[in-house]
């Protein structure tokens, strides 16, 4: 019976396919032409005119004609480029008949480059706009990524004005996070293409498993973004844009090799189908290096401290105009890692640590435009991440820990967008998921169901403002429903002078690792459990003599009894653009967090040193401001820079302090025998946040040889790294990594019109290294050529 409804299921979808394939083809087919002059009535030959949503391109011959067979009836964006002229952008209605039109395009100062097209492309699967936020918003584009020569996602941020990779100690080598505006990784949401992405060590998300093979963009979203994403993104989203669209039949191979005996071997294509009613992007990538060691003086020659691995990912997507409105799409990624790390500090203690991961993401969605201007976009998604870890002590062949970790996310989601008049547009979206963890009873408490609802408005009330207001409302099974609102603000004060701030408020739920998971470290000798499940743990050590010593006051108050965080982002900023040479930009910004999750020790063991396990922090702020700048001082040199200051601090410790509370009330300092009252002035900040950070940009274009030059210096103040001295904060005598700066360059070598490329690549010219930062190679040499070939 099952597979009699099974075959009717399938010849049914195989009819309604057929059906709307059949109706498609019987439409008529229209044809779009027209002219391209200049204001002096002139045409203009070589220029690139765009046909979206299609993605057509046609190159004006010498009398400026363009033209696009084969339409349907419908609306389109046509978008028309040439070099000494301002981008045009127009609408045309499509009716049933053939049209021809004459457009005119204006003179610019500036030079666009032909070949690399600056338009911003929406996102074809999410109707969510990231620039529209309230919070502050940067946009890194593939020219910028491919001038950089970086291999890896951390690579590429590691260079953003408020951007810093940190290790988590505790964590290893492999917790390589990213940490926006005074927030740690475990606050930030990593996306690919608006899905959101599993897999935390210690709550950091590993960015060097990403490859920036196939990107088009990156957006990051700084402050609280749960407005728009949900939980997770209570300190900032990082959404990654992957190439969709093709417009011509077209293959990329690239290959680099350097220092570490690195490779990071790269294979993509593209092409349109269907007469160019739909089209396919795919795109592979291969990466592996030796690793390196930074504490060479503790740690012998055989010993890494960031782990030698293998990388390989596999991505596509493919998209179809089933008609006019609507069009499908489907998106699939695979990832999966092999590393390997020795720590050996003498014969008889080397620990030898294994660990695969993979990563498998797909998604479907459907994008209609209905004839009274809403548009619908539902939405589909399934991640799977599983991690395998096993360690053991080479000498004595003793099994030292194994943990399997795997975890499911099913997600549905209907977005809605709709503009009743010119002035007002509203987004918003419904759905829910499912998230389910390996190894555990899937009962009410161990799976994590969750609903959530959304709305954003714009509102333009006259042409110098744009306010944008939105709610998100989430309910799950596990804490209660909350309501995340969110306001912005931008005034035109002038032509040259704009003024925008904005007020979002984030929430996040703790995740299972911090409810659920029992974690043992064997290289730093200390196990992490989970709230709901270290009082069961701690007591089984305890009866069977494992326990040396037990907190009962903070174990009592962590068990079962974590919250669920929130916060409130503040900024207001100004863009000061006074002619097309120059841009300067200034932002002030304020984060609240209440009910912070930190870890807490627990208890000692007799074998294990220190027992972890989370607790919430009742206050935390983070505040500073940011300045970035860019001018154009000659047609083919650009200049940047960034700066951010920032004061990160955890407001209990102050009150701590104030109070007198032991251990709090004390500083000393071993090397000069100092010991006296601590004062709140004494309290440095959270660890890993820089109070400075400084970046320079130069990038240089000789255009008769097809040759870039990009320089980019990075500088890092003093950073704290771990609280030494036994009165629980940071102040001046506790462990920092110093100051340093780091040169990062890359000169590229263009010919046979762009399509052959080589490009050799510097990072940390200076060679910095500290036993500290974990994540942090030193001098590296790498070399390379691509080849893109692309049907004339």
């Amino acid at each position: 019976m099952s597979k009699s409804l099974s075959s009717i299921r399938i010849s049914t979808v195989i009819a309604l396919c057929s059906c709307q394939i059949l109706a498609v083809q019987a439409q008529e087919k229209w044809k779009l032409s027209g002219t391209l002059k200049n204001e002096s009535n002139k045409a203009i030959a070589n220029a690139t005119v765009y046909l979206y949503p299609d993605k057509y391109a046609f190159k004006t011959d010498t009398a400026g004609k363009f033209q696009f067979n084969k339409l349907y009836a419908g609306r389109y964006e046509l978008v028309a480029q040439a070099l000494g002229y301002k981008e045009l952008r127009q609408f045309v209605d499509l009716a049933d008949e053939n049209q021809e039109l004459t457009l005119t395009v204006q003179a610019d100062s500036r030079q666009i480059d032909e070949v690399e097209v600056n338009r911003k492309l929406e996102a074809v699967d999410n109707l969510i706009k990231a620039e529209n936020a309230a919070m502050p918003v940067k946009v890194i584009t593939k020219r910028e990524i491919e001038l950089m020569g970086s291999r890896r996602l951390d690579e590429v941020l590691k260079e953003q004005t408020g951007i810093a990779i940190v290790n988590d100690i505790a964590g290893g080598s492999r917790a390589v996070g990213v940490q926006i505006q005074g927030f740690s990784s475990n606050y930030v949401m990593v996306l690919v293409d608006g899905q959101p992405m599993l897999g935390r060590n210690s709550g950091n998300f590993d960015l060097s498993r990403i490859s920036v093979t196939n990107i088009e963009r990156i957006e990051i979203i700084k402050g609280a973004s749960s407005c728009l994403y949900g939980s997770d993104a209570l300190g900032g989203a990082i959404n990654i844009i992957t190439r969709h669209g093709a417009i011509t039949p077209q293959v990329h191979a690239s290959l680099l090799y350097g220092s570490l005996n690195t490779v990071d071997a790269t294979l993509e294509g593209e092409t349109p189908f269907s007469n160019q009613r739909g089209s396919a992007v795919v795109s592979g990538n291969y990466y592996r290096t030796d690793g390196f060691n930074t504490d060479k003086q503790y740690l012998n020659s055989k010993s890494t401290t960031f782990p030698p691995y293998t990388n390989y990912s596999f991505q596509g997507r493919v998209r179809y105009r089933t008609s006019k409105n609507g069009t499908v799409g489907m998106t699939g990624r695979f990832a999966a890692r092999e590393s390997e790390m020795i720590n050996a500090w003498s014969e008889d203690r080397t620990l030898q640590d294994k660990q695969k991961d993979q990563d498998i993401n797909l998604s479907a969605s459907y994008d209609h435009n209905f004839e009274s201007g809403l548009r619908s976009m539902t939405r589909y998604y399934f991640s799977r991440f599983h991690s395998q870890i096993a360690a053991q002590w080479l000498r004595q062949g003793v099994l030292a820990s194994a943990e399997e970790f795997g975890q499911n996310v099913h997600r549905i989601e209907q977005q809605f967008a709709y503009s009743p008049i010119q002035q007002v547009k509203f987004t918003g979206g419904i759905g829910g998921s499912l998230e389910q963890m390996d190894n555990q009873d899937l009962d009410a408490k161990r799976s994590l169901n969750s609903a959530f609802v959304y709305l954003q408005t714009e509102w333009k009330p006259v042409d110098r403002i744009l306010t944008t207001l939105g709610l998100r409302y989430d309910q799950t099974n596990v804490y209660n429903g909350h309501l995340s609102p969110s306001l912005g603000l931008q005034y035109h004060i002038s032509p040259t002078l704009l003024v925008k701030g904005g007020v979002g408020a984030g929430f996040k739920a703790p995740d299972y690792k911090m409810r659920y998971q029992v974690f043992f470290n064997p290289a730093a000798n200390y196990l992490v459990v989970g709230t709901e499940r270290v009082a069961d743990v701690v007591a089984a050590m305890d009866q069977a003599g494992e326990l040396s010593y037990k907190n009962s006051y903070m174990l009592n108050l962590v068990a079962g009894n974590l919250k669920a965080e929130t916060s409130l982002s503040n900024n207001i900023g100004l863009t000061w653009n006074p002619s097309t040479k120059f841009q300067a930009d200034f932002s002030l910004f304020y984060h609240r967090i209440n009910n912070q999750i930190n870890t807490v020790s627990v208890g000692n063991g007799t074998s294990i040193a220190q027992i972890y396990s989370y607790r919430n922090l009742p206050k935390a702020m983070n505040k500073g401001f940011e300045v970035s700048m860019s001018y154009q001082a000659t047609r083919d040199l650009q200049l940047s820079m960034g700066y951010q200051y920032l004061i990160a601090k955890d407001l209990s410790v102050l009150d701590s302090i104030a109070a007198g509370n032991y251990p709090y009330n004390q500083i000393n300092d071993a090397a000069s025998d100092l010991y006296r009252q601590s004062k709140k002035s004494d309290y440095w900040g959270i660890e890993d946040r820089s109070r400075h950070m400084v970046n320079f940009k130069a990038q240089y274009e000789y255009k008769p040889w097809g040759v870039n030059v990009n320089a980019r210096v990075n500088f890092r103040g003093n950073t704290p790294f771990q609280e030494n001295n036994g009165n629980q904060f940071i102040d001046k005598y506790d462990i920092f990594i110093p100051y340093h700066t780091l040169l990062n360059m890359t000169i590229e070598k263009s010919l046979m019109n762009r399509r052959l490329t080589f490009r050799l690549i510097g990072d940390n010219l200076f060679n910095f290294t500290s036993r500290y930062l974990l994540g942090q190679p030193g001098r590296v040499i790498m070399g390379g050529v691509s080849y893109r070939w692309m049907k004339d």
